[in-house]
């Protein structure tokens, strides 16, 4: 799956500025919810309701909170780089400085899935986040992660 089906340019925030793990989740919630038309507290509820089951802190500064919503019909994310890193609670205790939050459809185990793993996949790459670090603009943060 190439992350470009559900990454827009438009979705790529650069230098996001938040004091901790819930503002990141709660501003990022309220951009999707303007996005998709959606309630920006039911996101953030069910963004914080999956990061209660553990942290989406997937190590390396990176995390990716994720949710699954029936209005929701083709997976949706947002991609920020935060100014300042925060504590994301991650697997291996570093702050997280790079956030790529999923809205995945309900309906589609595959499909989320999928989209989990292709997002992982990029965001494991050393490469892919060297480049994603360097970026000057949203432009390159989106080609870093959509290439």
């Amino acid at each position: 799956m190439n992350i470009k089906t559900f990454l827009a340019p438009s979705d790529v925030l650069l230098d996001f500025r938040a004091r901790d793990k819930v503002a990141v989740l709660e501003e990022l919630s309220s951009r999707a919810a303007a996005v998709l038309n959606l309630s920006a507290e039911a996101i953030a509820h069910e963004i914080e309701r999956r990061e209660e089951l553990g942290s989406t802190g997937i190590g390396g500064g990176v995390s990716m909170p994720h949710a699954r919503f029936r209005e929701v019909k083709k997976p949706f994310g947002l991609l920020a780089r935060l100014k300042q890193p925060v504590d994301f609670e991650a697997i291996d205790g570093q702050p997280v400085d790079l956030v790529f939050l999923l809205l995945l459809p309900a309906s589609s185990q595959l499909d989320q899935l999928n989209t989990l793993a292709a997002v992982a996949r990029k965001l494991r790459d050393p490469k892919v986040l060297a480049d994603l670090r360097l970026a000057t603009t949203a432009t390159e943060l989106y080609k870093a992660v959509a290439a």
